[in-house]
């Protein structure tokens, strides 16, 4: 039998996304379905590892597919150290990170766990690519003017470095070669300067940043702390208040940009203003990264699910195309990512790297 497929494996807190590619072509894709009673059975998410395992492989096999078809796993990178990008081969090391949940106990932290057991029972390599915990910030990068805070590398790295890496290709150019400015406009915005393939700064998209669909940004501190403590609001309205209940929805009432856009063309003018709002605070932050970048940008990109938009990337690119030249590359598609994360290791483009060698 021969072995054509990549199995790419993508957990989410209430579901796994699963697909099955031969070279770059996706034959074959399910987002597996899980109920809360299900997931009740059990006191971490790791612990749901044998049942979304189990879950996987009845469904390959359901659509006639064997495992020992699969040439390689790849599963979604989870909360682990603070690692540079890449293709990173699953070890006993980061099993046990992942396990441990050494930066936060979350769905994607089963990816590599669940890739890892499949690969072995086949006897193939298993991967992770460009996981949450990516970090090749500048130490400059880090300081946020408090001692007892540090600024964090959080974004959306996987979605951001394949956007970059597909640019590069069609310029004829290695990433490497290129400095980029990369906004990730969807339920957050990260907005990242690429410096030679690095993702060297970025607005963390729960707490800074431009306010985004659900979730605030960066807020004037003083009058936060008011609010915090008013004593009008607990810990969790706050929370709610920050990400969840914040941007558009705390405007509009809706985090859904073409249901904004709708009553803009109905002549809605609170509606035209938040918007171009959320624009005129993208467009700042692409201008503040860009001086990161000392103002030697070769592109900048829009991406993530709100780039289908037309009104949001003309306002932006109003704003910002004096910099560089403004490349839309709307959507984003984890599980096409995450497979050429394996095909760049395949085909000799990168080398894989090893967990434990790259970490502190």
């Amino acid at each position: 039998m021969s072995r054509e497929y990549v199995l790419v494996i993508n957990p989410g807190s209430t579901s796994t996304k699963v697909a099955l590619f031969a070279g770059e072509e996706n034959v074959l894709q399910k987002n597996l379905t899980h109920s809360p009673e299900e997931l009740s059975k059990f006191d971490k998410i790791t612990d749901q590892f044998d049942y979304r395992k189990d879950m996987i492989i009845d469904w390959m096999k359901a659509e006639g597919y064997a495992i020992d078809q699969l040439k390689a796993v790849v599963g979604r990178g989870g909360l682990l150290k603070p690692m540079p990008s890449g293709t990173y081969k699953v070890t006993d090391a980061m099993i046990e990170d992942l396990k441990i949940g050494v930066q936060g106990d979350h769905a994607s932290n089963l990816g590599g766990i669940i890739a890892r057991s499949i690969a072995e029972l086949c006897g193939v390599e298993s991967y992770i690519v460009d996981p949450v915990a990516v970090d090749e910030f500048h130490e400059v990068a880090r300081i946020s003017g408090i001692p007892q805070i540090k600024r964090r590398s959080l974004l959306h790295a996987l979605n951001i470095r394949a956007i970059s890496i597909g640019l590069a290709d069609e310029m004829n150019k290695s990433l490497q070669e290129m400095n980029l400015v990369v906004a990730h406009l969807g339920g957050g915005i990260s907005v990242v300067p690429l410096e030679k393939g690095k993702m060297i700064d970025a607005n963390n998209a729960n707490e800074m940043g431009p306010f985004s669909p659900e979730r605030t940004g960066g807020l004037p501190v003083g009058d936060l702390l008011k609010m915090v403590f008013s004593g009008d609001y607990t810990p969790q309205d706050m929370k709610s208040k920050l990400r969840g209940k914040g941007g558009l929805v705390a405007y509009l009432g809706t985090n859904d940009v073409r249901e904004v856009q709708a009553k803009i063309d109905a002549g809605d003018a609170k509606a035209k203003l938040v918007l171009d709002a959320m624009c005129y605070q993208i467009a700042k932050e692409i201008g503040m990264m860009a001086t990161v970048l000392k103002g030697k940008v070769d592109g900048v990109v829009l991406t993530g699910g709100i780039a289908y938009s037309n009104y949001v990337t003309d306002t932006i690119t109003e704003m910002v195309d004096y910099i560089a030249t403004v490349y839309v590359r709307p959507g984003e598609d984890e599980m096409k990512a995450l497979n050429e994360g394996v095909m760049r290791v395949e085909n000799g483009r990168e080398m894989p790297k090893i967990y434990e060698n790259e970490v502190n």
